[in-house]
């Protein structure tokens, strides 16, 4: 399966968005990660579905739009406007998450679901085969910069081996303290996409991180 590296632009230049986006194409990366926080269900606010029109016209690459908000079923119809590929919820953001996933659908975006690490994998098994991601939250979300929780990596584990078991489709993604090392860890488990930061974002050149990525999930 191919394996997709995403920047999250959460630490980009804000002041050169389109700028560093097309850094981090011309780079070699695959998708743009998009972290929409709202100030309530993560202490962080950040941006929201004008950075992904703004952007839009711009790339190629798949925006990977990742909402940390509360009630994000108020949001599917203006992301999906603004031209977002996927759209991937917190299962602890919703209690219609069914349902949620039907309409992120019936927009035209790809759905996906997020666990943070105190979720196990057994509360999101009633929707595995309706959505298109499982993004695995490797740190606590709201703020860029931390540590890899490695206990989050049995998760991975446990969602490709039901992926495998029961012929489902859905990519697993990881975001949270993605570096080489760390993303060697979750390619070795079955994850397909990463999500790193900082990692990036704090190079002057930001091709060797990208590069030192896609060696260590080969």
């Amino acid at each position: 399966m191919y394996m997709y590296i995403a920047p999250s632009i959460l630490s980009a230049n804000f002041g050169k968005f389109i700028d560093e986006v097309n850094r981090i194409e011309k780079a070699g990366a695959d998708w743009v990660h998009i972290d929409v926080m709202d100030g309530h269900f993560v202490p962080n606010l950040t941006f929201g579905a004008g950075v992904v029109e703004a952007l839009r016209p711009n790339t190629k690459m798949t925006l990977d739009c990742h909402l940390m908000v509360a009630n994000p079923e108020a949001h599917v119809e203006t992301f999906a406007n603004a031209g977002a590929d996927y759209f991937t919820v917190h299962y602890e953001a919703t209690s219609h998450l069914h349902g949620l996933i039907q309409t992120i659908h019936k927009h035209g975006m790809k759905a996906g679901v997020a666990i943070n690490p105190a979720t196990p994998v057994s509360a999101i098994a009633p929707i595995l085969k309706d959505v298109d991601m499982i993004l695995v939250m490797t740190v606590n979300p709201g703020f860029g910069g931390q540590s890899f929780i490695e206990s989050t990596v049995n998760k991975i584990a446990e969602l490709s081996a039901f992926r495998a078991e029961n012929d489902a489709t859905f990519l697993i993604e990881v975001d949270g303290g993605i570096n080489a090392e760390t993303a060697r860890i979750c390619a070795e488990n079955g994850a397909d996409a990463f999500v790193a930061g900082s990692y990036i974002f704090n190079k002057d050149d930001v091709k060797q991180p990208i590069d030192a990525l896609k060696m260590a999930i080969k």
